[in-house]
Parts: structure tokens; sequence; C-alpha cells
């Protein structure tokens, strides 16, 4: 049998009539928004079987049975998926066009399962393990009744060997749970579980499948939160958290609405705001605003009103206007967040903070305004290079003529001045012109090399430490990103040059107020030279820069243990090269699935002129 395409798939969901199909073999009745009856699958005599059609699935309260027409049609008469979703579409009146490129299983799915079962695992132990006490109560102390935690699929890993262990008896390969990031080795050749004593969220594709999961340490520890590694059903540039819920919500508001983490996300849907998604853990990516394109072409960003925040709020909406969306920017009370803010003045209070949201430009304005930058003529060249990267991001070019004009009026500049401006990309904060975007792959960091570009001297950068370099200089421009850094346990093992390894142990300890006084004087040199440069780093995509430096940093070990093996092999003998071969093999395969950004700047250099 042929592939279904994946969006028809979506098309069918959104088509079909919940309270109809399942209203043929359950008697429900209305309640509220949703309708509930007795539950088909554990035979119960009481209505706690929940259909909710605003959410397109359905909850039982006593066996947990969930999921969403196509999964109700499994479980209850025995389908098989394709079979589900033709059914489905028959009565719809919607035409499968197939794909005949593959036929048979999808071969990602023995990972969709093993994700599938791990997270019945989870909730299991959530409800159930006197372990999760700890995560039950703190559900209740952020007001999410164990009910609730329910119908968000929230589960809790505890620790030790239980996961392995069940899922051992569970008859899922050990291989498979490792390619869907549910285990890791360690070093020492030791298998463990990746999630363990931490509160589990899942985080669905669009079709509603898990394929990854968010977990949360409730005590002492770091990272606060963890999420899967990429995988091959999991990249978390192309996701983003709630969309699976979202998008029929987002369709009928017109406008989606993008927060910064989990508990935003869900405190509005609990509060009955439910057109809200959030990116995983990084910026908002190119991938994840495209997405929102598919529901919507208008956006509201809605993050901590703080200057990480603010930052953060106008990287994404650069990268919201660059794929053809209207932005708007919601104002936050200061220290709060939508979490906060929900829970402490209810959801009316955010529904007012959603309907004031002004336009990104004249958000960006109206700050600068507020600080006197429009207030002579040096402001005001500073005040433009704010400014111009929204204006160089939007891609509507009626939007784009406004901004120019509204600009213009504002900085007392001509319309012509700002095109060539533009044109030339001479700001210290361009952003990507058109619909350019910048590599995340060295050299080219950033949109301009010639006026960002670190120093080049030996005597500081040198030749031998780009990478190092780079991250250090964010870091100084952006002393934020530090406590990123230590989260994402960059290890000062990871500098080469000792320079470079000592002032970012000072950036990690706190000291880099008080440098360079307890820096060597070589270090003193090189911190001198890097503040300096990092007045220039282009703090515009920052989100990206960090990301892709992060990971060729990590990457580089193994980076060179394959440059080794590929010496290794010039200098063995054809019919002894099998083991050479082999794990050659194994690091390419994990390099281009784990480090691709850092694979990628491996290619482009070997391609290089020299």
């Amino acid at each position: 049998m042929s592939r279904i395409p994946d969006e028809t798939i979506e098309q069918v969901r959104d088509a079909a009539d919940l309270i109809a199909i399942i209203g043929e073999s359950v008697e429900l009745k209305r309640t509220g928004t949703d309708y509930r009856g007795a539950c088909p699958f554990h035979g119960g005599a009481h209505r706690n079987f929940a259909v909710i059609p605003r959410k397109g699935m359905y909850y039982c309260y006593v066996c947990h049975a969930a999921g969403d027409i196509f999964t109700y049609l499994m479980k209850r008469y025995g389908m098989d998926y394709p079979t589900a979703v033709r059914q489905v579409a028959s009565r719809v009146g919607i035409v499968i066009p197939e794909e005949t490129q593959r036929t048979g299983p999808d071969p990602r799915e023995p990972l969709y399962s093993a994700l599938s079962t791990a997270h019945d695992w989870f909730q299991r132990q959530l409800r159930e393990s006197p372990d999760a006490e700890s995560a039950r109560k703190y559900l209740l102390g952020r007001d999410i009744p164990l009910e609730t935690a329910g119908e968000l699929g929230f589960g809790w890993a505890p620790g030790g060997t239980a996961f392995l262990e069940e899922m051992k008896k569970l008859g899922v390969p050990a291989p498979v749970l490792k390619e869907a990031g549910l285990i890791v080795e360690r070093d020492d050749g030791k298998i463990v579980a990746r999630f363990r004593q931490r509160l589990i969220i899942p985080i669905h594709d669009p079709r509603g499948r898990v394929v990854a999961f968010g977990g949360r340490i409730l005590g002492a520890g770091e990272p606060k939160y963890l999420n899967s590694p990429e995988s091959p059903v999991f990249h978390k540039g192309q996701q983003l958290y709630n969309l699976h819920a979202a998008k029929n919500a987002i369709r009928k508001e017109e406008i989606a609405v993008v927060v910064e983490g989990y508990f935003g996300t869900i405190r509005m849907v609990l509060a009955g705001i439910e057109h809200v998604v959030a990116p995983l853990g990084t910026s908002l990516t190119p991938d994840q605003a495209q997405m929102l394109t598919r529901f919507t072409r208008q956006v509201i960003i809605c993050y901590d009103s703080d200057g990480p925040g603010l930052k953060a709020a106008f990287r994404a909406a650069d990268e919201c206007l660059r794929a053809g969306l209207r932005v708007r920017v919601a104002t936050l009370p200061d220290g709060l967040d939508p979490d906060d803010l929900v829970r402490a003045q209810g959801a009316d209070a955010m529904r007012k903070i959603l309907a004031d949201a002004m336009d990104v430009l004249e958000r960006k304005i109206d700050l600068l305004e507020k600080k006197g930058w429009f207030s002579g003529v040096e402001q005001r060249r500073s005040a433009l290079d704010r400014l111009l990267p929204t204006i160089r991001a939007t891609k509507d070019p009626i939007q784009r003529e406004i901004y120019l004009s509204t600009v213009a009026d504002r900085a007392k500049v001509s319309v012509a001045v700002l095109q060539e401006e533009l044109k030339r990309g001479e700001s210290r904060y361009a952003g990507p012109t058109g619909s350019d975007r910048p590599t995340a792959s060295f050299p080219d960091y950033s949109p301009q090399r010639s006026n960002s570009q670190a120093p080049t001297r030996r005597g500081a950068q040198g030749q031998a430490a780009p990478d190092e370099w780079e991250m250090l200089r964010l870091l100084i421009a952006d002393p934020d990103w530090v406590t990123r850094a230590t989260q994402d346990r960059i290890s000062p093992e990871w500098f080469d040059r000792l320079q470079l390894r000592e002032i970012f142990e000072a950036l990690q300890t706190g000291r880099a107020s008080s440098l360079p006084g307890g820096l060597s004087p070589e270090g003193e040199l090189v911190w001198s030279e890097l503040k300096e440069a990092a007045t220039r780093f282009n703090l515009e995509r920052i989100g990206d820069t960090y990301e892709a430096l992060r990971e060729v940093l990590e990457a580089r070990p193994r980076l060179r243990e394959y440059e080794r093996l590929m010496a290794a092999m010039d200098r063995t003998p054809p019919d002894e090269r099998g083991d050479l071969i082999q794990r050659q093999a194994e690091l390419r395969a994990e390099l281009r699935m784990k480090y691709p950004t850092a694979w990628k700047t491996r290619d482009n250099r070997k391609s290089r002129p020299r």
C-alpha cells in the first residue's frame, strides 16, 4: 500500500467530525464545550470519557485512553493507521492522492512506537508511582491538578534503572531506544535512561505523534530543562510546541501567539487562549516561522519584557517577517511571564495585553523614543541601526514601503537614503537582505564579515581557534548567554587555547566584572582585544550563531578523530582497513545526524581553496 502524504492526513483530520464518528458507538452528551460518555475502552458505566472537539481529541479520566480520530478507530476497531485515515477520508469526501515513491511501512515507525510506549509509561509513573509525589505536588503548586496533567500528557521519569527494565520487558530494543533519544551511552560504556528524576512534557509533531520529550528537573541540578536530542523523527528547529493542538485555533483566530516556554503555553491554553505555540528552547528558526505560514498570516510575539526577552522577541519577529508574516509584539508587565500573569491576573488580563500588541516596528520606535534616541544626530544614527534590520527582514513589499516611510519621517532622513542603506547592508545590526540568511557555519556566522570580523592578528585570535574566539566574543557581547552556556554544559576543556580557556572560566564563574585583573598577562591582552571586537558583534542572529558555535565546539573531538582515521587509512594497506572503515562510518553517521552544522563546516573548509 502506498504512502499517504502528510499534508493530506492533516487535511483529513481537520475535516473529520469527531462527535459524529465517535457518537456512532458512544452515547455522548454535551457538557460545556466538550462531550461526555461512557468509555468504550474500559467498559465504564459513568461519563468519564470526554470528546474535546476544539482539540480534536478524546480522553478518558479513568483508563487514560487518549488520541485523535485515527487513534480512536485503530483502538476501537483494530484498524491500522492508513486504513483509519482512508476510512475518515471517505466520510468527509477527500480523495487521497497516492505517493508511489515508497511502499511498505514507514521505516521510522519503530521510533514512533518506542516514543509512544515510553510516553504511556511516563504518564503511568506520574499517576501511580510514590517516587512521583514531588512532581504531583509541583504541578498542584502551579495550579495544574493531576487530572489536567493527564489531559496534557505529562509524565514522570524516575531515577535508577526502572525505565530500562520496563522497556526490556515490553520488548523495545535498545538500539531503537538509543536512536529515539531515550537512552544514552556514557563514556564508560554504561547505558542509562536519558530522563531521570524529571517531570516529563511530551512534544508532538503536527500530526499529533509524540516525537520527543522535555524533562524539567524539580530539585537541584542542571540543566533545568532537558530536551530529547535530534533524531530521525525530531528536529527541534523544525517543531513548535503545542502546534498539533493549536493549529485549528490558529486558523479560527487567524493569528498565532508565540511564547517562550512550555508552562507559558500551557497556562494560556488552560485559560482558554488556545492559539499558542512555543519554540523548543532556542531562538525561533526560519523553519518554525515557515510552519506558521501554513495556518495564519499574523503572529503576536509574547516574550518577557526585560532586556533579554525583548532581544529574543525582536529576533523572532524578524524571522517571522522573513517568512512573510505580519508581526506584533505584546508588552508584558515587568517581571511577569505569561504563566505568572494569567495565574495572578486571569485570562482577561492576558487577552487585553494581546489585543494591545503593537506592530514590531512601532514597538521598536516606541522603546527608542522613550530612551531619547531621536534627540540628536548621533542618537538617530544609532536608532536607525536598530530599525533597519526589521525593515530589511520584511518580505511584503507594501509593508516594507510603509516601514520605510515611517522610519524616514521619525529619523528625519529621506526614503531614498534609507533604501540605499538597505542595499549596502552596512548597518552594525543589519540582518539578512530579502530571503538571504546568514549561514550557521564558520566563517560566515554573521551576514557581513567586513565590519564584524574579529581581529586577525596572530597574537590574539590567531588561525588555530576561530570557533573559540567567536564564542567568547558572543558571550562578552551579550553576557546573558553565559548562563545558557553553563546550562548547556559548555566546558572549559572545549577551548584549546589557554588564554581563551582562562577567559571562559572567568566569565563562567562570574569574575567578568573584575577582568582583566585576575588574568595572566597574555590573557589580559586577549581580553582587551575580545572586548573591543565584541562591540562589533552582530546581535541580530545571536541565537543561531550560538547554536552553531556550540555544536562545532562540541563536535570537534569527533571531527579530529575522523581526520586521524582519514590519515591512518592512507598509511594502512587496503586489506587491513576493515576496523578503520567501520569506525569511520560510525563517526560519519553520528556527525551527520547529531552535528550537521559541524559536518557542513568540515566540508566547506575542505572545499575552500588553499
